[in-house]
């Protein structure tokens, strides 16, 4: 039986070899596809990445898609980014770090990068850790010039060593965040490092304060409404949300 367009799918990933960006194609093994793979210029299988490589070009990109268009499925879920601007944040600058004066020894994030969080319009707070967070990371390599030559076990071995200095689970994922908006959104390559795994995170079971200790609070809480969300709160089982919501008509009279 003959392979349906949806049956026949490739997917492209970012990839880098030696500084140069490429583009890899992942498929099924298909007659008809090897034989398209086949035309397009200089195609070449890579054993560690278990996929076909191409020069990452404008050209070989509209070449993919030319090639393949009604053939098979193009799933490119790895390959481009379609994040929308945070709408609700206001304007951001972060002229502040761009002024900086420099420091003998130490690498300030690109200009890039700092353009990408204003265009993004990120909370200033997130565009403080950010910066911090990758600054931190290019540092750690300091000898290396060029930010493309870092890959994925560089990072992996950078994560490795904040977690030998008992860094918390929240730190190593915001310098996770840090360094993939920077590969991933500043350099337009996203889930390039697909490998790079996270902290698992950790499942803890809530604090139960005792009725002694609560009866405490409302004795001392002067004030008569603060009184009665404690006691609200305790003896309902509510969660904060669901209090500040509750309406004169959801008590019952």
């Amino acid at each position: 039986m003959k392979p349906t367009l949806r049956e026949r799918q490739i997917t492209l990933k970012h990839i880098l070899i030696d500084s140069r960006r490429m583009i890899g194609i992942k498929f099924y093994p298909d007659k008809v596809l090897q034989a398209l793979i086949k035309t397009l210029d200089n195609p070449r299988w890579s054993d560690e990445y278990g996929l076909i490589l191409i020069e990452n070009t404008p050209k070989n990109l509209r070449d993919i898609f030319e090639k393949f268009k009604g053939v098979a499925w193009i799933n490119v879920q790895h390959f481009f980014t379609n994040r929308p601007v945070f709408a609700g944040n206001s304007l951001l600058s972060v002229d502040g770090f761009r002024q900086r004066p420099g420091r003998a020894g130490f690498r300030y994030c690109p200009e890039a990068f700092y353009q990408k969080l204003e265009i993004r319009k990120y909370s200033l707070n997130t565009a403080r850790v950010y910066i911090s967070m990758f600054e931190r990371f290019i540092n750690h390599y300091q000898t290396v010039e060029n930010l493309l030559e870092l890959g994925e076990q560089e990072i992996i071995n950078y994560l490795q060593s904040l977690v030998l200095e008992g860094k918390s689970d929240s730190y190593i994922n915001q310098s996770i965040n840090a360094i993939k908006f920077y590969y991933e959104v500043v350099l337009e390559m996203p889930n390039r490092f697909y490998r790079v795994e996270r902290p698992f995170k950790k499942e803890s079971l809530p604090k139960v304060i005792s009725k002694k200790s609560v009866l405490r609070m409302i004795d001392l809480c002067p004030n008569i409404k603060h009184r009665c969300i404690i006691a609200l709160l305790y003896s309902s089982g509510l969660r904060r949300a669901e209090l500040l919501h509750l309406k004169i008509s959801d008590i019952d009279r």
